[in-house]
């Protein structure tokens, strides 16, 4: 750790114990990087990296952190031509209006590595490190998550719509990894697969640091079944069940996900449960996992899933429904247990 970390580190900390606020550090580096937001409840954010010619050290684990641990993150700043922090941090977060730095400069929410507040025309300097407070307003999410499971080595629960599986974005306390800490009193907790923040049903935790990669091999090798139900369109000109298989990759906005032309990464059975009205039922067995891959798949042919605000367009707004929520359910997990051999396999107690 660098010298004049510890006194800021401190300072951070104790001004963390007010609630609504998050501390995130700010480092200069000779490359652009970015942040990583796999950062729970009531944690420092330290966005740490070197100087330009040093190697940056690695993050360290992503869960099952707090506030007397915190975790390293890494966000840089590419070299520029700002002559203060003030221009320096508009540029890096330009998103937030001025006023908002102006206003953090001028409480000495914007801290120097020695621990003491930071003027808006201190002159940047490549391979500094700054640490800001932000006044952190999470809203409540109004759904409830069921534990189904627990052992010594798993928990299994099911996630309702509209809620992260782990923290990102604006959501840090109003998470599913965040409420099952708190709950069972297990800061070891660490999902072993992600669902989608619209998609509801089951989520696979380890419970226990000794036998997570065990568990983990499971999705790594693809020795587990994951077994989807969603509503969408009627397809009556496809013959069931198909298999889809295509490339998929980040769309220009950043967070969309689509098929290209190229070898294909992203394959998904696919099978008509019941023809509905006005929706059909369709199961899905994904055999990979790219980021909103069933979503993309089944927008493809010209079904996507019921209340989708993203697929085949996004829509204007994005502001939850919660009378409207996607339509994509993960159903059922079956596997092999790695530590006894046993066949295992968990149901959603959830419905479309």
């Amino acid at each position: 750790m660098p010298q004049g970390h510890a006194p800021a580190r401190a300072t951070v900390e104790a001004k963390l114990a007010r609630p609504g606020w998050r501390v995130e550090i700010v480092v200069t580096a000779g490359d652009r990087g970015r942040g990583d937001a796999r950062h729970g409840p009531d944690r420092v954010c330290m966005f740490d990296a070197a100087s330009p010619s040093a190697a940056s050290s690695p993050p360290s684990r992503m869960h099952g952190e707090t506030a007397r641990s915190p975790i390293r993150c890494r966000a840089r700043l590419a070299p520029g031509p700002w002559r203060t922090w003030r221009e320096a941090l508009f540029a890096r977060y330009s998103s937030l209006p001025a006023a908002i730095w102006d206003e953090r400069f001028a409480k000495g929410h914007v801290i120097d590595a020695n621990g003491s507040p930071l003027a808006a025309d201190a002159p940047f300097r490549a391979g500094t490190r700054v640490y800001y407070l932000r006044d952190f307003a999470e809203p409540p999410i109004p759904v409830v998550e069921s534990i189904l499971h627990v052992d010594a080595h798993l928990v299994v629960v099911d996630k309702p719509h509209f809620l992260a599986v782990v923290p990102a974005g604006r959501y840090r306390r109003e998470t599913l990894l965040a409420r099952l800490i708190a709950r069972l009193g297990n800061p070891d907790l660490s999902p072993l697969h992600r669902l989608d923040r619209g998609t509801a049903g089951l989520v696979l935790f380890s419970a226990n640091r000794a036998t997570r990669d065990a568990y983990q091999s499971l999705f790594r090798d693809r020795r587990i079944e994951k077994i989807y139900e969603a509503l969408a369109p009627p397809l009556p000109e496809v013959e069931f069940p198909l298999m889809r298989e295509s490339r998929i990759e980040r769309h220009p906005d950043g967070f969309r996900m689509r098929e290209m032309t190229g070898v294909p990464n992203a394959r998904t059975e696919i099978d008509l449960l019941a023809r509905d009205t006005p929706w059909w039922r369709y199961v899905l067995r994904p055999q990979t996992g790219r980021m909103h891959q069933l979503r993309v798949h089944m927008a493809a042919l010209g079904a996507p899933i019921a209340n989708d605000p993203w697929y085949p367009e996004a829509a204007t707004k994005h502001a939850d429904d919660l009378i409207r929520p996607l339509k994509l359910l993960a159903r059922a997990l079956a596997f092999v247990d790695p530590l006894d051999g046993r066949e295992r396999r968990f149901d959603t107690q959830l419905a479309l």
